[in-house]
């Protein structure tokens, strides 16, 4: 039995979901869809580079991450429907996304979210010498945000989604409060949010696509993270913040209350007083290391070919 996965190519996260899937499964994993008993959409909105012929023939799971009725227009919701078509099961990354999915359709949906690697993401204790490293103020409060926030359109408008007005709200709160503050950023499309703090004059750091040994060390450089969206999946910081031991605050989307203390989770009338709890977050988060976060996968595939598969 073999698995034929789909992908992005956008250097966003699926596509490393995707190879470390590969890494780790290879012998159920196949680059050839003619040979696939499963066809796994991964990075969803690529269906229509798929064979359809092979789409019809083959058992297809569609993952979707998370989904915005703010922007879902009749346009997006015909494209929905004629993927629907094809799709036989749902895989979806949380309980909120399942909910949303169901008001799309009647297909049988799992519920689960994707795997952390503990070989990428690990806390760094000597937090001085990083900062020395990439010359940061050993004595600034450093807070960090490392999700796009601007859309891909016109590279000018927020990506309301994921909360950018609201995360200014806060910087601004934050900086006023410490002028000692430096916000640090990565990722791309983050056009709106750094034109926002130069006109207010609030200092950052911005590393626009740093390797993953890079990325790591600079979640162990921060004194918090701030996840402000309004809809998510997952997001994969709160995975990665909590194995790399960064404290969090975050608006209650995706799995958020699955991995926080609920003393950690904020929304716009108290953010200010969220508190990061770093050890719980680790403990929660270790049920998603390789290899055991492949279970659920493994046993989902299973289910649905009838057939134990051999990784």
């Amino acid at each position: 039995m073999k698995i034929f996965i789909n992908h992005a190519n956008e250097s966003w996260v699926v596509d490393r979901f995707r190879e470390e899937w590969k890494k780790f499964n290879p012998n159920i994993t196949t680059e050839n869809i003619y040979d696939a008993d499963i066809i796994w959409m991964i990075a969803p909105w690529t269906w229509k580079k798929l064979p359809k012929k092979y789409l019809k023939e083959k058992i297809v799971v569609c993952t979707i991450h998370h989904i915005d009725f703010e922007k879902f227009n009749p346009k997006e919701e015909k494209n929905f429907y004629k993927r629907d078509k094809y799709v036989n099961f749902y895989h979806s990354i949380s309980q909120k996304t399942t909910n949303q999915l169901k008001r799309l359709t009647n297909k049988e949906i799992e519920t689960n979210p994707f795997w952390v690697n503990q070989n990428l993401f690990y806390e760094i204790p000597n937090m001085s010498s990083l900062r020395n490293k990439y010359k940061i103020d050993e004595n600034a409060f450093l807070v960090g945000s490392f999700q796009r926030d601007t859309e891909g359109k016109d590279l000018v408008s927020p990506k309301l989604s994921k909360g950018p007005d609201r995360l200014l709200e806060i910087f601004q709160n934050i900086y006023q409060k410490n002028e000692n503050t430096i916000f640090l950023l990565t990722g791309i499309r983050r056009n709106y949010i750094i034109n926002k703090l130069e006109s207010m004059d609030i200092p950052y750091l911005y590393f626009e696509m740093p390797n993953f040994e890079v990325l790591n060390e600079l979640y162990n450089c921060l004194n918090l993270y701030i996840v402000a969206s309004r809809v998510e999946g997952g997001p994969q910081a709160l995975f990665e913040c909590a194995i790399t031991k960064t404290p969090i605050i975050s608006t209650d989307v995706g799995m958020a209350s699955n991995i926080l203390n609920q003393k950690s989770i904020f929304d716009m009338s108290n953010f200010l007083t969220a508190e990061p709890d770093v050890e719980f977050a680790y403990e929660k988060v270790q049920h998603y290391l390789i290899p055991k976060g492949f279970n659920f996968f493994n046993s989902f595939f299973n289910k649905i070919v009838g057939v134990k598969f051999e990784n």
